[in-house]
């Protein structure tokens, strides 16, 4: 089992945002029995912005349903407002709609509240280090929504829009198999290089390409073929 610090040299910060007060003191609960630091919870919306804003956890378990402020804008204003943040969302919904509208908001992953405490943990810890991490059947529908996205016909850009920087080869590697679907472990495993590494490609592709997350790098690898390479 993985412990619980990360390539941050110290605990996993996590916060728990839940309007069920029993849930979410559970879930907090046993995070904190596994050894992540839980630095806040949160029972609506609002709160929750203002009180990861406070905190700054690595992590947040967020559920949708929220009053307030719905979940999905909660993940897209504290990803907006800090990119490195990673967003696992807990929820009892597995409708596609919901899935895929969490992951266009920045979600990292989506787990069901079906998932076993063991199973939360693993994806918690997975999602600190920018895992997607998905109930088994989610991570299929997604890839299939980015090719669906890939198929659409770009925007038009204006006459003077800058030439596409340009990558290196290992960026472009990285970039291809992000693509296909492996997580950044999978990555570094096929690759022979470190978890980190992956990571430090991933984000200099994204500055390169002035891209926001995962969603967007995939749909750009996608729309230029790289997954069929």
């Amino acid at each position: 089992m993985t412990d619980s610090t990360d390539e941050r040299h110290g605990p996993i910060k996590v916060m728990v945002v839940d309007d069920h007060p029993m849930w979410r003191d559970a879930v907090a609960r046993d995070l904190a029995e596994s050894g992540l630091d839980v630095v806040a919870t949160a029972g609506d919306g609002e709160q929750a912005v203002r009180r990861a804003q406070a905190v700054a956890p690595h992590v947040l378990v967020l559920d949708l349903n929220l009053p307030a402020k719905p979940g999905v804008q909660v993940c897209k204003e504290l990803v907006a407002a800090n990119p490195a943040l990673r967003v696992l969302v807990l929820s009892a919904s597995g409708e596609h709609a919901d899935v895929l509208e969490a992951v266009k908001s920045g979600a990292t992953g989506y787990l069901l509240k079906s998932a076993s405490t063991e199973e939360l943990i693993d994806a918690v810890r997975r999602t600190a280090v920018g895992d997607p991490v998905f109930t088994p059947g989610l991570a299929g529908l997604v890839l299939g929504e980015y090719r669906r996205l890939a198929s659409e016909p770009a925007p038009t850009g204006s006459a003077d829009e800058p030439k596409a920087p340009q990558l290196t080869d290992r960026e472009t590697e990285v970039l291809r198999l992000v693509a296909k679907g492996l997580s950044y472990k999978q990555i570094a495993e096929r690759l022979v290089i470190s978890h980190r590494t992956v990571q430090n490609h991933v984000q200099n592709t994204l500055g390169k390409l002035q891209l926001h997350n995962r969603v967007e790098l995939v749909r750009y690898a996608i729309e230029r073929g790289l997954d069929d390479e």
